[in-house]
């Protein structure tokens, strides 16, 4: 099994930053792609941004250029780096693991989330 843990979450007003951290433990070996995922009040869980095994980053275009995914692969700690938030982007975000090397497959693995909140 994996456990993983957010943390970073927080409120911020327009055009702020945040950076979320995502600490994985027990069987990091099974772990191959990582992904952020948000999810709003009343809508349904988006992907955000994920990257796969070989370290390829994927961002939802609602994000692009603003939110930037890293990680620490011996660890899999996963990071996202929020810029120029909007308070769209106000939702609950989660970290998701997966088995599979590409982000586009199920993920097996999902942390608690952590809120973020972008007030106007």
């Amino acid at each position: 099994q994996v456990q993983l843990v957010e943390s970073g979450g927080g409120s911020v007003h327009f055009g702020g930053s945040l950076r979320l951290s995502c600490a994985a433990s027990g069987s990091i070996f099974s772990i191959n792609a990582m992904g952020w995922y948000r999810q709003a009040p009343g809508k349904e869980r988006e992907l955000v941004a994920g990257i796969s095994t070989e370290g390829d980053p994927y961002y939802a275009d609602v994000v692009k250029g603003r939110f930037t995914i890293s990680r620490v692969r011996a660890t899999n700690t996963l990071f996202l780096q929020m810029t120029s938030l909007k308070p769209e982007g106000t939702a609950m975000y989660y970290c998701a693991a997966s088995e599979y090397v590409n982000v586009e497959y199920p993920m097996a693995f999902w942390g608690k989330g952590t809120l973020v909140t972008v007030s106007s």
